[in-house]
């Protein structure tokens, strides 16, 4: 993308494969400083007022080179910055690649975890173009990988490209990531990472990196995908008849047309594998003797193409060795003759669509199962996260406690802890020497065990309160706790008082 260090960037879509909408945007920008694109972004989002998404909750992700990730101050800029536009970490995603990681591990471990905390989304960028690590994924808190280009663009054709991508999209859904792809510009591509559950594409099928202006119209407009490109669609049932003679083509249409069908025509072999690779066809009638391609070997070749259509031959010639084995491979459903019987071609046509509509509903039902799968596991893995999370908290807490304690212990001021319950729960050394007469103090109801601190019961002593205690007099103070912090219970404090002149 050509542009200048100062050029504000454009946003290129991604879009969700479950409903066709945008779900994000990529800022795209040739300037090296993401603190600059985030400046930009943060202030284009209000451009975007009154989009099909919120403005304000919808993620726009930013490139992150290495001496930012690796700059410890970037952390704390990245926060400072959207909270003075007034925006949720989740509408930030940072997209990094693993070349960055293997330069720093350890660096790279601190920086995505402070992030991870932060709320932000985590994206593994062009996954698959270096040596897509599986330890990476697991060692490093990612949401998302994002398919590198190349490794998009041969799928349709290549079968090893095909199958060096549906090892990569399994490799990110069994550890839970969600699957973005990059580079995704025709049809067929998109259908076969749709059909390989990936779940948002980003490329010219959709819409090439716009500007923050064309960005606002298409969000207002909520432009989709076709329903046809989406993981589950409805369609109508679709039959193609082949037939060279097209007074046999009409009739047929005249016949089927009541029935509610979509009808394609093709007058040749030729012309209906073109079709066939253009969009799906529930069921295909075809004639055996037509010029060129005839009906035996188009058959075999639209099964090819298309293996889940239905395919029947309608022919007046029999031509019995060429359509016994196309039947036997599979490649014909059915056999029948002309002229045919309105009727008994009509029930062989229903017959046909209600097999392929079981088929479909068994393929939607795995689509629906893999996705379920899908989304447990991207559940279980946001699940593991925050208890990853949790447990790192909980250990500072306990570091800062133990630390509080320690302080508290070295206090030459006598200091007791309460519970809500005015149980003691924490003695330190100065307050452990004064009252070592006193029997055990721990666990025990202050106001029994040190009586001389609750005049007439109460449950704190009262300010101002004085007390003799080893004859010495002493100011007793309390401090409810939780005010500034989650804490509760209360600490007392005693201070020696000054002997009278």
């Amino acid at each position: 993308m050509e542009s200048d260090a100062h050029s504000p960037p454009r946003y290129q879509p991604l879009v969700d494969l479950r409903n066709g909408a945008v779900a994000s945007l990529e800022a795209l920008s040739a300037h090296a400083d993401s603190l600059a694109v985030l400046r930009h972004s943060c202030a284009d989002r209000q451009l975007w007022q009154g989009g099909a998404l919120d403005c304000c909750d919808f993620q726009v992700a930013l490139n992150v080179a290495p001496p930012q990730l690796f700059d410890p101050r970037f952390g704390q800029q990245v926060a400072a910055l959207l909270d003075a536009h007034a925006l949720q970490p989740a509408a930030l995603t940072l997209e990094l690649e693993e070349s960055v990681l293997l330069q720093d591990p350890a660096a790279s471990a601190t920086a995505l975890d402070f992030f991870k905390q932060l709320g932000v989304c985590l994206t593994l960028d062009r996954f698959g173009a270096g040596p897509a690590c599986l330890d990476h994924l697991r060692r490093y808190p990612f949401d998302f990988v994002k398919l590198d280009a190349a490794c998009v663009h041969a799928v349709p054709e290549d079968a090893a490209a095909a199958a060096h991508c549906q090892a990569l999209i399994a490799m990110a859904q069994h550890l839970g990531l969600r699957v973005a792809a990059d580079g995704v510009h025709t049809e067929a591509q998109l259908s076969f990472l749709r059909d390989n559950l990936c779940d948002l594409i980003q490329g010219d099928i959709y819409a090439p990196a716009l500007t923050p202006q064309e960005i606002g119209a298409l969000l207002r407009a909520d432009r989709r995908l076709p329903p046809h490109l989406l993981r589950l669609q409805a369609r109508r049932r679709r039959l193609l008849l082949v037939d060279d003679e097209v007074n046999i083509v009409a009739a047929l249409k005249r016949l089927l047309r009541p029935d509610g069908y979509d009808i394609l025509t093709a007058h040749s072999g030729e012309q209906g594998l073109e079709l066939l690779a253009q969009q799906p066809v529930d069921v295909i009638i075809s004639d055996q003797r037509m010029p060129g391609l005839n009906g035996a070997d188009f058959l075999r070749q639209a099964r090819t193409l298309r293996p889940d259509t239905i395919r029947i031959m309608l022919s007046g010639y029999t031509e019995l060795q060429s359509v016994t084995e196309a039947v036997n491979e599979g490649a014909i459903y059915k056999f029948l003759t002309k002229p045919w019987d309105d009727e008994q071609l009509r029930a062989h046509l229903r017959d046909a669509f209600h097999l392929k509509e079981i088929a479909d509903d068994n393929a939607r039902l795995h689509m629906e199962v893999r996705n379920a799968n899908h989304e447990l596991a991207s559940a279980n893995r946001r699940m593991e996260q925050l208890l990853h999370q949790m447990q790192r908290q909980i250990a500072r807490d306990e570091i800062s406690l133990n630390i509080a304690r320690e302080i508290l212990q070295q206090l030459p001021l006598p200091v007791i802890g309460m519970d809500d319950d005015g149980m003691i729960a924490f003695v330190n050394a100065a307050a452990g020497s004064l009252f070592a007469r006193g029997g055990a103090l721990l666990g025990n109801a202050a106001s029994a065990v040190l009586p001389q601190l609750f005049p007439a019961g109460a449950a704190l002593p009262p300010s101002g309160h004085q007390t003799d205690i080893g004859g010495a007099r002493y100011a007793v103070s309390a401090w409810p706790m939780g005010t500034h912090s989650a804490s509760r219970g209360s600490l007392i404090t005693l201070s020696l008082c000054e002997a009278a002149p």
